[in-house]
């Protein structure tokens, strides 16, 4: 049994050294004209290799819980930006570049998933502290916004999204924040377990990236 767990461990911390190694790759990667505009468009790609990677280390993927938290909020996300990239009121005007991959109905199919990568995510990494649930949804709603911030000050550089005169509206972070907070007491209310090693370095890994991209853009 230690040995196995041993063995666990080494795969986990290989593993997330190799995501370390391949987002800044990929930073590296957008850095350099000749082969900018190809690692932009692997972004979608990367991104749903991150969130395989990070349901294998889930404890319990085959619950049923689990699957319904996961299928709520990549359908409802993906509704709910659907309708507001068409109607340009929910989060404000803006519309979807390539980044993100196919898109239906003017709105990428990985922006479902990517909403729920992130609220595991920053699930998994309130989830390490022994807070109040409550303070557990609300402080990770908030890293969310943190999150946000940055990476909406690339996403035009990415060919992600693009907002009406250049300005992201106080609506758009306003409306994230109450999906946040709805989608993780969905994860507390179902009592989904986030504990993932991988969880927490991704979300980190994809925030420096960002960063990281802000710094060379401006």
């Amino acid at each position: 049994m230690e040995i196995m767990s041993k063995y666990l461990l080494r795969q986990k911390l290989k593993t997330i050294i190799l995501f370390v190694i391949f987002y800044t790759i990929g930073v590296a990667g957008i850095g350099i004209p000749l082969t900018q505009r190809l690692f932009i468009i692997l972004i979608p790609f990367a991104l749903l290799l991150s969130f395989i990677a990070i349901l294998l280390f889930h404890k319990s993927l085959h619950s049923k819980n689990t699957r319904f938290v996961f299928f709520t909020i990549i359908l409802v996300s993906y509704l709910v930006e659907a309708v507001g990239v068409n109607s340009q009121v929910i989060f404000g005007k803006y519309i979807y570049g390539g980044g993100l991959g196919l898109k239906v109905f003017g709105t990428p199919l990985m922006i479902g998933i990517y909403w729920a990568m992130l609220v595991y995510c920053s699930a998994s990494i309130m989830e390490r502290f022994r807070l109040p649930v409550v303070l557990q949804v609300i402080l990770a709603s908030i890293l969310m916004i943190i999150y946000d911030i940055v990476l909406e000050q690339v996403a035009p550089f990415l060919d992600m999204w693009y907002w009406n005169g250049n300005s992201v509206p106080l609506q758009n972070f306003s409306v994230w924040f109450i999906l946040a907070l709805v989608f993780h007491g969905l994860v507390k209310w179902k009592k989904v377990r986030t504990e993932n090693p991988l969880a927490s370095a991704i979300f980190i890994c994809q925030f420096l990236f960002y960063a990281s991209i802000l710094l060379f853009i401006k």
